[in-house]
C-alpha cells in the first residue's frame, strides 16, 4: 500500500471543530500511527469502515466531463470530522486511511485537452495508472476483512473498488449503481463512462443493476447492449419511477436486492443523480437526497453489502460556494451506510 498519502491525528485535528460538551467523530475516528505498518494496523483494529480518498478527476475529463471532483474528499473528511460521536453512530468504528496519491497524475492533464485525440490517449492511460493504485488498495482493505469506504473521484474508479474486492473475494462481485448514467459504454479507452463495462468484460463483475437511469441521456447503443445481457444487467429509469408513477420506489429496491445480494456486492452512488448537486454532469431533475438516503441504509443493511462508492461530487464547480454542502451530503451518505450495516439482517 505504497501509491497512499496517510491521514494522520494530525490531519485530523485540523479539521476538527472541537467544543466543550461534545465529542466529534475526528476525536475518535482511528488514524495509522507514523511509522506503523498500515496492513497490520488495520488488521489489528476493531474498526471495520476505512475510509479512503480519491482526490482526482482524470477519468471525468477523459470523458468530456467538467473537472471539479478531485475536492470532493477534503470537504467530506472535514464534514466527518465533525459529525456527533454519539450512540446513534460512533466514530471510532471508522479508519481513516488517507487518499491515493494521484498528485503526479493530476499534475500531468493540468495542460491536456480532451478534444485533441492523442491527448484522449494519454488521459485514458492515465485512468488505467489509478486503476491499479484503486485495485490493489481495495483489494488490501477487504481482504483484511474490512469494509472500505471511497470518496471522491469520477465514475472510472468503480472499476478498481470492483476488481480489488472481487481479487480479496476470490470470485467477480455484483454492484448495484445509483446514478443517471449507466456508465457502461464501449470499451474505447479507459474514463469514467466505463468503468463497469470494462469490469463486466474482463471477469471481476457478475451481475450489475443500474438504479435511475434518465431516459433522455441513455443511448441506444448501451440500451442494446443490456437487453442482449438481461441476465446479468438490469436497470430501471428514474422516469418510470418518479415521473410516469409506473413504478415504486421501494419496490424497485427491493427488485434490485433481489438481483444482486446472493454474492457480495458493491454500493455506488454517482451524486450528479441529485438535482443541483456541482458535479461533471449537473441535472435539475432527479431523486431527492431524502431518496438517495433511503437507498443507501437500505442496500447497506444486507449481509453481502462490501463497499461503498461516493463519486463525482465537485465541490470546486459550485457557484454558490458552498462547498461544504457536498461535504456534508457525503457525510450524510456515510453515516447512514454504516448505521444500516451494523444493523445487517442476515437474509
Amino acid at each position: 500500500m505504497d501509491k497512499f498519502l496517510p491521514f494522520t491525528n494530525h490531519d485530523l485535528a485540523k479539521v476538527t471543530n472541537h467544543r466543550s460538551g461534545e465529542i466529534k467523530f475526528g476525536e475518535k475516528m482511528l488514524t495509522v500511527p507514523v511509522g506503523a505498518n498500515p496492513i497490520s494496523f488495520i488488521k489489528n483494529t476493531e474498526a471495520k469502515y476505512v475510509l479512503l480518498g480519491i482526490p482526482e478527476d482524470i477519468g471525468i475529463r477523459a470523458n468530456f466531463g467538467r473537472p471539479g471532483a478531485a475536492s470532493a474528499w477534503n470537504e467530506a473528511i472535514k464534514s466527518i470530522a465533525n459529525i456527533q460521536h454519539n450512540r446513534f453512530c460512533k466514530g471510532n468504528q471508522i479508519i481513516v486511511l488517507g487518499q491515493i496519491n494521484v498528485a503526479e497524475e493530476m499534475t500531468e492533464v493540468e495542460n491536456l485537452d480532451f478534444q485533441k485525440i492523442d491527448d484522449r490517449v494519454k488521459l485514458s492511460q492515465l485512468v488505467k495508472k489509478i486503476d491499479k493504485d484503486v485495485s490493489h488498495i481495495i483489494f488490501s482493505i477487504v481482504k483484511l476483512g474490512k469494509i472500505p469506504i471511497i470518496i471522491g473521484g469520477g465514475h472510472n474508479n468503480s472499476y478498481g473498488n470492483i476488481k480489488g474486492t472481487a481479487l480479496a473475494k476470490g470470485k467477480p462481485i455484483n454492484a448495484i449503481n445509483f446514478d443517471a448514467h449507466s456508465d457502461f459504454r464501449i470499451l474505447e479507452g479507459r474514463h469514467s463512462g466505463n468503468g463497469f463495462s470494462y469490469a463486466y468484460e474482463e471477469g471481476f463483475l457478475k451481475k450489475y443493476f443500474v438504479f435511475g437511469l434518465h431516459e433522455n441521456y441513455t443511448s441506444k447503443n448501451v440500451l442494446d447492449i443490456i437487453k442482449k445481457i438481461d441476465d446479468r444487467v438490469r436497470y430501471n429509469t428514474y422516469d418510470s419511477i418518479n415521473i410516469r408513477k409506473e413504478k415504486n420506489f421501494t419496490q424497485e429496491m427491493m427488485s434490485a436486492l433481489e438481483f444482486i445480494k446472493n454474492d457480495s456486492f458493491g454500493i455506488e452512488v454517482d451524486l450528479d443523480a441529485i438535482p443541483n448537486i456541482a458535479s461533471s454532469a449537473m441535472t435539475l431533475s432527479g431523486f431527492s437526497v431524502e431518496e438517495l438516503r433511503q437507498f443507501v441504509s437500505f442496500f447497506a443493511k444486507n449481509k453481502n453489502a462490501s463497499y461503498l462508492h461516493i463519486c463525482e461530487g465537485a465541490p470546486d464547480l459550485d457557484v454558490d460556494k458552498n462547498n461544504h454542502l457536498i461535504g456534508k451530503l457525503i457525510g450524510y451518505l456515510v453515516t447512514d451506510f454504516i448505521k444500516s450495516n451494523l444493523n445487517k439482517n442476515t437474509i
